[in-house]
């Protein structure tokens, strides 16, 4: 899963590495350890950027519904799903991040819980494909591959650059077209993706700033939180 990430960049960034056709009236601050239900940014259909909240919030929904229960929609099911699926047929998006933090589990050699900051070995953007209804957002995991699937089994879903005009046109809900996006998405090699160890600071929500994603020696002493 995907439960914490960084973003750092400013509007005039995003907007001229994303070819922005709009962006919002206000900017969001920088935060280097983004949790559920927080506000960020989200692109659409154009591409513009425009301001969510992190855990998508179905049309149908009870006023109680807790949006950080669907901060991420699994690609093998969220055609399917009720929370979803409405969403998934028209209102697909991409969110922009630095990188995202994943928690080690017992798949590979590194030790449990430990926090990882995965983020493009070039520095760019990452854009991690999603959908969004009523102002509420989530992200689409897929099973992990390559260098990912040592540390969780789910990772977030990437589209090639080439598919994001199509990804986020309301107008393509050809089922097998978007069966395909989902079936698809690049593999971590092919989205330069790189993983550093971080401190496990991260794991409290209260901490923030660039610090955390400094990469740590894996042996060393970890900071307490």
């Amino acid at each position: 899963m995907c439960g914490r990430f960084a973003t750092s960049k400013s509007l005039d960034q995003l907007e001229e590495e994303f070819a922005l056709v709009g962006v919002p009236e206000r900017e969001l601050p920088a935060n280097w350890n983004v949790a559920p239900t927080q506000e960020i940014y989200v692109m659409t259909e154009g591409p513009k950027l425009e301001i969510m909240r992190w855990g998508l919030i179905p049309t149908w929904a009870k006023p109680d519904f807790v949006s950080a229960h669907t901060i991420n929609a699994r690609s093998e099911s969220i055609h399917e799903k009720p929370s979803f699926r409405q969403a998934f047929k028209s209102r697909r998006c991409l969110i922009p991040a630095d990188g995202y933090y994943e928690w080690a589990t017992e798949l590979g050699k590194y030790e449990s819980k430990q926090p990882f900051f995965i983020h493009r070995s070039d520095n760019r953007t990452l854009a991690m494909a999603g959908v969004y209804e009523n102002g509420t957002t989530a992200i689409i995991t897929k099973e992990a591959t390559g260098l990912l699937a040592s540390i969780h089994h789910r990772m977030p879903l990437f589209l090639s650059p080439t598919e994001w005009n199509a990804w986020l046109d309301s107008g393509v809900n050809d089922a097998t077209e978007l069966q395909g996006f989902l079936q698809g998405g690049l593999t971590p090699e092919a989205a330069l993706l790189v993983a550093d160890p971080v401190s496990t600071r991260v794991n409290k929500i209260a901490n923030n700033g660039r610090e955390l994603i400094n990469p740590i020696d894996i042996g060393e002493q970890q900071t307490l939180l």
